[in-house]
């Protein structure tokens, strides 16, 4: 498959958008990133595969944690299709820049325990549902 097929079937679905959005600030763990979309860890490690394949992003692991940030050396399709995305989506999850600052608060470690206790993180962080 095409470079193009690739990015253009990631970008394909809203929550992949908000995914690499997201990682515009910086390097994101998995649980940051579930607790943003408020899907399952599954759904979320999904999206963020495809994203990766496509060459829009990249992984690295640090022991049970996964990060996600954007490529260092992205190919020519994947810069472009990432800055078109940075151009043109300012306004399409403006809520999701208040959520994110509030959830990089929290150590990734105490992010998990909160999610697997079923807490509302982001709302005892901030007070944003």
């Amino acid at each position: 498959m095409s470079d193009v097929v690739r990015i253009a079937a990631a970008l394909s679905d809203p929550s992949r958008v908000r995914l690499l959005w997201a990682c515009f600030g910086g390097e994101r763990c998995v649980c940051q990133l579930v607790e943003l979309l408020g899907l399952s860890n599954a759904t979320v490690s999904k999206h963020l595969s495809l994203l990766r394949d496509a060459g829009l992003l990249v992984s690295r692991k640090e022991g049970r944690w996964v990060h996600y940030r954007l490529p260092p050396e992205p190919s020519e399709a994947a810069r472009e299709a990432t800055e078109w995305v940075r151009r043109h989506g300012e306004g399409l999850r403006s809520d999701d820049r208040d959520r994110m600052e509030r959830i990089v608060l929290l150590e990734p470690a105490e992010l998990c325990r909160m999610q697997r206790a079923g807490c509302c993180v982001v709302g005892e962080v901030g007070g944003v549902e």
